[in-house]
């Protein structure tokens, strides 16, 4: 068991504050490496005191999650041609995950391993990933119907391929890459899915 660490309450306690700091922490430590202790140095909360503002670890996680969606999420742009949004999606991200406040993105490597009692966690986690797939099928699905993509196009293949994209980029921004680096592989989809559009006439 983690040893509770002594830390005085803020003389004023600002939950919002308090969330965005936890944030932080599992952002760059992940649901299973963030500890009690770098929570409790983050917030400047004692164990009892972040278990009675968020109930537990899992649901300062959720709420954690939810912020970051609220603060630093980005989807598709469903107004631009295809190329182009699937090009400014994939720029976008490799611009969020090189820069501050932390690196790579929070839903799609913030826990890709848990142990047995990180189910919650992961379920939402895998919601938030579910979501957004659904979110990238959907663009798919109204390219073929503006005729932007042939009708036999694979829309939730072409899903998967951009999500796989993204988690990459993820890793990578993780591993030390920066925008430079990561921006080629917008361009690199930009190329291919141009060809593709092109190749339906």
């Amino acid at each position: 068991m983690e040893k509770v660490r002594r830390v005085g309450r803020p003389r004023s306690f600002d939950p919002d504050e308090a969330l965005h700091r936890a944030l932080l922490v599992f952002w760059d430590h992940g649901f299973e490496g963030a500890s009690l202790a770098q929570l409790q140095d983050a917030t400047g909360l004692t164990a009892p005191q972040l278990y009675r503002a968020f109930e537990s670890k899992e649901r300062l996680f959720e709420r954690a999650v939810r912020l970051y969606q609220e603060e630093y999420g980005f989807a598709i742009d469903p107004t631009l041609p295809l190329v182009d949004a699937v090009d400014a999606y994939l720029d976008r991200a490799a611009r969020e995950f090189t820069a501050d406040p932390g690196r790579g993105c929070l839903v799609s490597t913030g826990l890709l391993a848990t142990g047995i009692d990180a189910h919650a966690a992961a379920a939402i986690i895998r919601a938030e990933r579910s979501q957004a797939l659904a979110g990238l099928t959907e663009r798919f699905q109204q390219a073929i119907a503006r005729d932007e993509l042939p009708a036999d196009a694979d829309a939730a293949g072409l899903a998967r391929t951009v999500g796989a994209l993204l988690q990459g980029m993820s890793v990578q921004a993780r591993d030390g890459a920066d925008y430079e680096q990561l921006s080629p592989i917008a361009t690199a989809a930009r190329t291919l899915l141009a060809a593709a559009t092109t190749s339906r006439r």
